[in-house]
């Protein structure tokens, strides 16, 4: 039988637990938002407050914001953030954060492109809400890949489960989701 007592180290583990937990909501808040051009998800991500500085572009979240929708809108006909590797020291209510990414972009005009590197964020919790409060993204490389030709089929096949679209009529707000048929799954 398993010793069920909740000691006050087991509280602490869960505590840090649940941080680290909205911490990586708070993340995937921002890559969805700006994959989605929602604003108001990418924003929720940050205190009123926060700067960001991506590099080439920085500023407070509704400045940010702005330009990262308006310039992905512009460049790219799709583009994914992807979150890799993550770490996270937390400090009572503020935490240190190293995430990896990964940039696809479909760009309008050239081939694809593919970047990736690190965000290093301060995130602060206040009102018991985490979010990021200063955020310095490191871009550690950027260029582009060569697409291959897919037969037609094959293609048609991979885009029946419907459009990529970077709004809020994405399948991934629908809900629920059903099936093609019209029944959920």
């Amino acid at each position: 039988m398993s010793d069920t007592t909740i000691t006050p180290d087991l509280i602490e583990y869960i505590r840090q637990a649940k941080d680290r937990q909205e911490i990586h909501d708070c993340l995937l808040r921002y890559t969805r938002g700006v994959d989605r051009h929602d604003k108001a998800l990418m924003m929720s991500a940050y205190h009123a407050d926060a700067w960001d500085e991506h590099g080439v572009a920085e500023g407070d979240p509704e400045t940010f914001c702005d330009w990262a929708i308006g310039w992905h809108a512009q460049a790219q006909t799709r583009h994914q953030h992807i979150i890799t590797n993550h770490t996270v020291e937390l400090d009572g209510d503020t935490a240190h954060a190293e995430t990896y990414y990964l940039f696809l972009g479909e760009n309008r005009e050239g081939p694809p492109s593919l970047a990736f590197g690190r965000y290093v964020d301060r995130f602060e919790k206040r009102n018991g809400r985490w979010a990021i409060a200063h955020r310095v993204c490191i871009n550690e490389k950027a260029g582009a890949f060569v697409d291959i030709d897919i037969p037609d089929a094959w293609l048609a096949a991979m885009r029946s489960t419907g459009p990529d679209r970077r709004d809020t009529d994405d399948i991934s707000y629908r809900r629920p989701l059903i099936r093609a048929g019209g029944t959920a799954s």
